[in-house]
């Protein structure tokens, strides 16, 4: 690992910490949302370097935060959203969203395309990772909550 790829977990850290305070979490959770927004970005930095693909590790990212929210919060006894959200935080494309604003305010037509696009991929692959996990869980629950009836 490189001094830049430590020096970006960190900030993902903080940015997710950040959030924390100001959804007003304290004690564990707060340090579980710190820990988490390092996770989140410590999956996509190795998503990336295995796959070179963005919108690819977007998705891989997302899958695991997600999933390591849902165990969290059984774990804190707290709503799954309220780990979530913060340690989604650092996945936020706000680069890509600023370059395509800056191309549009610019009147660069095919800047504004290449940027958009990229911003609605990440975007989709944000959503759809964090919504799989969440399919995932409820199919097993409602499984686990059958079977225990029977």
């Amino acid at each position: 690992m490189t001094g830049e790829m430590l020096m970006q977990i960190g900030m993902a850290g903080i940015g997710a910490l950040g959030f924390g305070l100001l959804f007003h979490m304290q004690g564990r959770r707060l340090v579980t949302v710190l820990l988490g927004g390092i996770a989140n970005w410590s999956f996509y930095l190795l998503a990336l370097h295995a796959y070179t693909n963005r919108v690819l590790a977007f998705f891989l990212a997302a899958l695991a935060t997600a999933a390591l929210a849902e165990v969290l919060a059984r774990l804190l006894k707290t709503p799954v959203i309220t780990l979530l959200v913060p340690m989604m935080v650092p996945l936020v494309p706000g680069g890509d969203l600023y370059y395509t604003t800056l191309a549009l305010v610019q009147g660069d037509t095919e800047g504004f395309a290449r940027f958009g696009s990229l911003v609605l991929r990440e975007a989709g692959a944000i959503s759809c990772g964090v919504i799989l996990v969440a399919c995932i869980v409820q199919t097993v629950v409602k499984a686990a909550g059958l079977r225990k009836k029977i």
